[in-house]
């Protein structure tokens, strides 16, 4: 919902809070104290401005309302904010206060739901933050098309062999995701600078390298004339095995991290490490050439093991996992 969708709720916010006595009148304006003792000690000797001299209400009085319209309807288990780094106080101010006035109106459980705030850093050019003001902003817009601009050209480049339309849809795929995932690889508490080349870059730790990854095994797939791919067969015959079999046993606790700390930079970072020990893994044990079938059928197994992860994983990205590249 909109900001004015709760406009009719923030003249009774703010009564209850003054009835409640968390709120108290100053030259005309309505305000919370949060006094030298309040835990956390961050909003300590803080204010928070509810309703304006003018009689107009404030961010802070929104968010309660939002509050209360969100227990009422969904009673969730969490809450989670996204916001950038400026706005710590803000929400320390509306969850401890809002809290509080659970607490005076009789709720026993206010353990939930659990009010997270997980904020990210600023995107800054070289010569400092942007600003719509200054006009030095990078539009969205701007970025895909040069990104898919720039993934068509090493697709056009590398993938002649495949047909027109399949090459503008793998530059589609590979340009959208080398955006987002150059944003979801960031450890969100951080600022980062924005250059046109760290962001499309299709090397390294990047999207197109998982991606091309993942469409090099689907490659392996086809060449082996297998119609079906299964499990059945794994079994551990090399150290490489050994060591990518225990990073794929990692899956559900890296996903649970990510999750639980709102940071899909673990799982960015935990993809990597598979593809990375997948490519070292097909170049030390030959999956097409192997020295019998049963070792081919184990290694077949592993690659599809493997894929079934980064497919996984990419998805919980967003982002599409190509069968060709």
């Amino acid at each position: 919902l909109g900001e004015s969708a709760y406009n009719d709720a923030l003249p009774d916010v703010v009564s209850s809070l003054k009835a409640c006595g968390l709120s108290t009148d100053s030259e005309g304006a309505s305000i919370i104290r949060f006094p030298e003792d309040t835990d956390p000690k961050s909003i300590a000797n803080t204010v928070l401005v509810v309703q304006k001299q003018d009689g107009a209400f404030l961010y802070g009085t929104t968010d309660l309302a939002t509050l209360e319209y969100r227990k009422k309807t969904w009673n969730p288990n969490r809450i989670i904010y996204v916001t950038d780094t400026r706005q710590q106080l803000h929400f320390r101010q509306v969850f401890h206060i809002w809290n509080r006035w659970r607490t005076l109106r009789g709720e026993e459980d206010i353990a939930e739901p659990a009010l997270i705030h997980t904020w990210f850093g600023m995107l800054k050019l070289p010569e400092g933050a942007m600003s719509s003001r200054k006009g030095n902003v990078i539009r969205l817009i701007d970025l895909m098309d040069e990104s898919v601009r720039r993934a068509r050209m090493v697709t056009d480049a590398k993938s002649g062999h495949l047909s027109e339309d399949e090459r503008k849809n793998i530059a589609e795929a590979v340009g959208l995701a080398a955006i987002r995932y150059s944003d979801l690889a960031q450890n969100p508490q951080t600022d980062v600078q924005f250059t046109w080349d760290k962001v499309l870059s299709l090397e390294g730790n990047t999207a197109p390298f998982l991606m091309y990854s993942y469409a090099r095994g689907r490659g392996i797939q086809r060449k082996s004339g297998r119609a079906e791919h299964n499990m059945d067969s794994l079994m551990i015959h090399a150290p490489i095995a050994r060591e990518l079999v225990l990073l794929l046993l990692k899956f559900p606790v890296v996903v649970e991290m990510s999750q639980q700390n709102c940071k899909p930079n673990l799982l960015c970072d935990y993809l990597y490490t598979i593809a990375d020990c997948f490519n070292r893994f097909y170049n030390l044990c030959p999956v097409l050439s192997a020295e019998s079938e049963p070792i081919k059928n184990a290694r077949l197994s592993l690659v599809e093991c493997t894929l079934c992860i980064l497919e996984k994983g990419l998805s919980l990205l967003g982002i599409e996992a190509l069968d060709r590249m």
